[in-house]
């Protein structure tokens, strides 16, 4: 007689499947690919399409960041302005040359930025001799940043790249340390020169990371190897057309530098206070979440056996070194400044490596260091699912004040303008104009940011203003000191909205040029 056999034997319960689930993502394995891998890829990919598509059925534009990359994908230059360097147009400028200046070419670059840093980071830390787990775990901790699940799917550009181009250097140090060939140094310079033009504050962690390289003897051999030169060299050549075009357009590198909040204590003291304070909150907001799952993930793995781990081996210690390196660097550069003012995805190159330091740890403690891996990619995974269906909507939709002009009809704005015959250039006082590009690609589009203002207009000219809460006066200057003056007769256009929004009212002056007394 067979024994009897519970009805819990022959089902899974929802509980095992998606225990079998997490297993699958950190040990699985989806042809060539490690299913963590692959599941960054399909993610990616799913965004790109999903968000092109319905922007296309629907015909809304894109929101303010996207914007401005729209603006500068037109021309190809070492600099655009906007105290930003120029890697990220450019990288906008190839994907248009090959499907055209559309939402698909942005999301194509955004989308391939997010998944190059998401695997990077992946095989970083198998590269540095890590589990698979491990490597899944720091993958899917990076998706518990909300700057990085959240707000880089619906705005932000440039700290996509940083992002992207940290890990990547991540890992190109590990190449050099493991292989010590003239091509793996290479490599590092290109990763360093790809760091450094995404965004300027990467300084930051390329000045931690090396510093924490060269205070281990393992990594600091691989640097005092005379083949580093090659990646000085290297590294210096792919930055130097943009260090120069900086030093020569100083005004446009310093314009947002009001935003920083410079010495608004008053007193040197209330200043530092002030400044630590801000930089503070702004590390808990950056940091608080996945710091915080990390250790309730830790909380809940607490009954299971671990060995003793013993000393760091020397990559954990390159990491917890290169953080603590950025935050004193941070910390001095606030203090020395009298920065006071401060954004939370600025604390990205001081934490981009903290999930892979935990994930790390967590590899030398056993069963339990394995369970809270395995909690930490489960959390990740579902998160970063759950907010696919809201960056649908928000991109589609936008938001509030300025996130209204994704609803704007773009072609019907631009079939008012050229209603009294064609434009050449359409200047306005923000980036939102940008979004007349995805209607005619030939357009010129210009803001109060773009260098070379003057030498950049193409008649006929006109300036469009919208009820936003940029200031006029900045452009009406840049336009005087182009030599061109405004018509006295001003136009009045109605803009719909799509799903129902008010028509948004918009200023439409032609421009003309001011003849040399």
């Amino acid at each position: 007689m067979e024994p009897a056999t519970n009805a819990s034997d022959e089902k899974t319960t929802p509980l095992r499947q998606l225990e079998k689930w997490t297993d699958w993502l950190c040990d699985g394995r989806v042809g060539p690919f490690s299913a963590a891998v692959a599941f960054a890829l399909a993610y990616c990919l799913v965004q790109t399409v999903v968000m092109t598509l319905s922007s296309h059925v629907v015909g809304t534009g894109v929101g303010v960041d996207d914007a401005e990359q729209l603006m500068a994908m037109r021309f190809l230059a070492a600099g655009y302005g906007s105290s930003q360097p120029p890697l990220y147009a450019w990288l906008g400028i190839l994907t248009a040359s090959l499907v055209g200046t559309s939402i698909l070419a942005l999301k194509i670059v955004k989308y391939a930025l997010l998944a190059g840093g998401l695997i990077a980071c992946f095989a970083a830390v198998r590269r540095l001799g890590y589990s698979n787990r491990a490597a899944t775990a720091a993958m899917f901790g990076l998706l518990l940043f909300p700057q990085i699940v959240w707000e880089m799917q619906h705005a932000l550009t440039h700290s996509v790249a940083v992002f992207c181009f940290s890990a990547l250097l991540l890992l190109a140090l590990a190449e050099v340390q493991k292989r010590r060939s003239a091509a793996a140094y290479v490599l590092l310079g290109l990763a360093a020169a790809a760091a450094m033009l995404s965004k300027y504050n990467i300084v930051i962690f390329i000045a931690a990371l090396f510093i924490a390289a060269l205070s281990l003897r393992e990594t600091r051999e691989a640097i005092f190897d005379g083949r580093f030169l090659i990646s000085a060299v290297v590294a210096i050549l792919a930055c130097l057309p943009t260090f120069y075009w900086s030093l020569t357009h100083l005004g446009d590198l310093l314009a947002h530098g009001g935003g920083l909040g410079v010495a608004e204590g008053g007193s040197v003291a209330r200043t530092a206070s002030l400044g630590i304070l801000g930089l503070g909150n702004a590390i808990l907001n950056f940091a608080g979440l996945p710091v915080t799952i990390f250790a309730v993930a830790f909380f809940l793995a607490r009954k299971e056996p671990a060995p003793s781990s013993g000393l760091a081996p020397w990559p954990e210690k390159l990491l917890w070194r290169a953080i603590g390196f950025a935050v004193v660097v941070t910390l001095a550069v606030v203090l020395a400044g009298g920065i006071t003012q401060f954004r939370d995805r600025w604390m990205l190159p001081v934490f981009v490596l903290l999930p892979a330091a935990l994930a790390m740890r967590l590899d030398t403690m056993g069963e339990k260091g394995r369970k809270t891996q395995a909690t930490i990619v489960f959390v990740g995974a579902v998160i970063s699912i759950l907010v696919l269906p809201v960056s649908w909507y928000m991109h589609v939709h936008g938001g509030d004040n300025r996130g209204g002009i994704v609803r704007m009809d773009y072609a019907s704005l631009h079939s008012q303008l050229t209603a009294d015959g064609p434009v050449g250039t359409v200047v306005s006082s923000w980036f939102w104009i940008g979004n007349l590009r995805l209607v005619d690609s030939d357009l010129v589009v210009l803001d109060d940011e773009i260098p070379d203002f003057a030498k950049s207009i193409r008649e006929p000219a006109v300036l469009v203003l919208a009820d936003d809460e940029e200031p006029a006066s900045v452009i009406f200057d840049r336009i005087a000191e182009a030599g061109y003056g405004m018509d006295t007769v001003h136009r009045r256009v109605a803009v719909p909205q799509l799903f129902g929004g008010m028509p948004r009212q918009v200023t439409v002056t032609r421009l003309h040029k001011i003849e040399a007394q």
